[in-house]
């Protein structure tokens, strides 16, 4: 990989790395934030989401959401299990997509949006490693491959 093509991916994965773990921040700093009410507002897939903010799940809800941001955002900016935080970061942007409906009342465009640009991406990153390049994944992929070779084989 060229050293433009290295930069360029490394200062995307760490942008959009601080996007999402600003966001998880501010969430978990702020004690009244609860998702309640976009999950309540839902358009698709009504009683899942409903489920998901009813007063049994909406603690577990908030918590995953916050923290999830927050970890996926920091994976992204250090570039360590980069390949998981873009798989789930991709799932959590379609879980942001869904419960808005077709066509998307108040999005920015008919079908894709920020949510979908941001999930493809994330599977984009994951599936280029991204965090092999510049990113503690390839420092954890030398240990790895020193300490057991057929480990390494198997994980890639």
């Amino acid at each position: 990989m060229t050293l433009p093509a290295k930069l360029t991916l490394t200062v995307a994965r760490v942008s959009l790395g601080w996007l999402f773990f600003y966001a998880g921040y501010t969430k978990l700093i702020n004690p009244a934030w609860t998702a309640a009410g976009y999950l309540k507002g839902a358009k698709a897939f009504v009683g899942f989401y409903a489920w998901l903010a009813s007063p049994d799940m909406i603690g577990v809800t908030n918590a995953l959401n916050a923290w999830g941001l927050a970890l996926i955002g920091l994976a992204l900016i250090f570039g360590i299990s980069v390949r998981l935080a873009g798989i789930l970061g991709a799932l959590m942007m379609l879980l942001y997509y869904l419960p808005l409906g077709f066509p998307h009342p108040n999005a920015h465009s008919y079908i894709v949006d920020e949510h979908i640009v941001y999930a493809a991406l994330l599977l984009f990153f994951a599936a280029v490693r991204a965090g092999r390049t510049w990113g503690f994944d390839e420092a954890l992929r030398r240990r790895i491959e020193r300490r057991s070779p057929r480990l390494a084989a198997l994980i890639g």
